[in-house]
């Protein structure tokens, strides 16, 4: 385990801690290190906390932590905020073969960088005492807090059952239909088309980049088998024309690193991105499913509150001796309507300011991703172009003398 370590020197004009500085939460991932072996394996991360909020203990916090950690955060945030939508995780890596590859290990880094720094950037979400044991706490600690079941925690397989519980759940037995209740307010109807569109449109775009980070990797490597064999024609030739088949080879290897990164930034700075936007809109959808659950529990306390009402009424007029346990019966289940119907009208407007967080960061971050890649590409077609010109009067050079002798 890391004992927490000293803040780096800063000026004595004004401590971290004083009501004057402006306050911050920075957390980098960084140092990803493979323990253990075989099925036990797991890469381990080092989480460095700087900040001046009082909540926190002290102005720099490092601990490690791992893939697990991160999952209970996320699904504690998601149980305790809904109508937030949760910054998403990166997936899990179903083939055994790429989990512990380097290029692997740092799409996760960055990922788990990006999802932890959103949580702290969010005006709810960084004043959860959940993110406060995760980036503070010894691994032991994190330990009993991941395997302990509460109340609100539970296993991702009970989750399922939850969700599709809900998906199949139909109102007919208190509001007499067999379509389970659904909002019809056309905002949000737009809102859902708007989202899904978005995820295809997204899962698409992505699909793409994929396509030409491989289109990179393989003309890079093509290029440097190429180069390999036209050296060796060179060699072969041991004159002015081997000279140019060398120089030709050498550019052509060249040539092949810089697009074998060009590939690699294409994939870290283009891709990762969009994918990360497809597992972003994928976790509003889940916030979809929060809000109709709460809408229908909404309605169908309503819908039972108002006949308890009806019998309560039909009570007091025939003068029954039931009518005081009926009336603690309609008190206790309208109180439990109306704290129903406060819970869905919060996620409603938790929702509607969240979409248009997520639309400003989308804007940014997509702006930022297709900026990076058309100036990725337009300084790899220059050093394409260059590359080759460079080596053209050569072998023109070369032509002419063959063509003269």
């Amino acid at each position: 385990m890391i004992s927490p370590e000293t803040s780096p020197p800063r000026s004595s004009s004004q401590s971290p801690r004083s009501p004057s500085a402006a306050p911050f939460l920075s957390i980098s991932v960084t140092d990803p290190v493979k323990l253990g072996n075989g099925v036990q394996a797991y890469i381990s991360y080092r989480v460095i906390t700087r900040t001046n909020l009082p909540e926190f203990q002290g102005p720099e916090k490092i601990v490690i932590r791992r893939y697990s950690d991160f999952v209970w955060l996320h699904d504690r945030l998601a149980e305790k905020y809904k109508g937030i939508f949760i910054p998403p995780l990166p997936e899990k890596s179903a083939v055994e073969k790429f989990r512990f590859s380097a290029e692997f290990i740092e799409m996760r880094r960055q990922a788990l960088d990006i999802f932890i720094n959103r949580i702290a950037s969010h005006p709810e979400l960084k004043q959860s005492e959940d993110l406060r044991t995760f980036l503070q706490e010894d691994e032991e600690t994190m330990e009993r807090a991941r395997s302990q079941e509460t109340g609100i925690f539970k296993k991702p397989a009970d989750l399922i059952q939850i969700f599709k519980d809900v998906q199949t759940k139909v109102s007919d037995v208190v509001l007499g239909k067999e379509k389970p209740v659904e909002e019809t307010d056309p905002d949000y109807e737009k809102l859902k088309h708007y989202i899904f569109g978005l995820e295809d449109h997204l899962a698409e775009t992505q699909k793409q980049a994929f396509r030409l980070v491989k289109r990179h990797k393989e003309l890079g490597q093509s290029l440097s088998d190429f180069g390999k064999a036209i050296k060796l024609l060179g060699a072969c030739e041991g004159n002015s024309l081997g000279k140019v088949f060398s120089e030709l080879g050498a550019k052509s290897e060249l040539l092949s690193i810089k697009l074998q990164k060009e590939a690699h930034n294409l994939l870290m700075n283009f891709e990762e991105p969009l994918k990360d936007y497809v597992r972003a809109v994928q976790s509003i959808k889940v916030t979809f499913a929060d809000r109709a659950n709460a809408f229908r529990q909404h309605c169908e306390l309503a819908e039972t509150t108002k006949l308890k009402e009806i019998n309560l009424d039909k009570l007091n007029l025939m003068r029954s001796d039931k009518v005081r346990e009926a009336e603690m019966e309609y008190r206790e289940l309208k109180a439990e309507s109306e704290q129903a119907t406060r819970r869905f009208e919060t996620i409603v407007r938790l929702m509607n300011e969240e979409i248009v967080r997520f639309q400003e960061q989308k804007t940014a971050d997509m702006g930022l991703a297709f900026h990076q890649f058309a100036k990725g590409q337009a300084k790899l077609a220059n050093d394409i172009a260059d590359a080759w010109r460079s080596v053209l009067p050569k072998i023109e050079a070369c032509t002419v003398s063959s063509q003269h002798g």
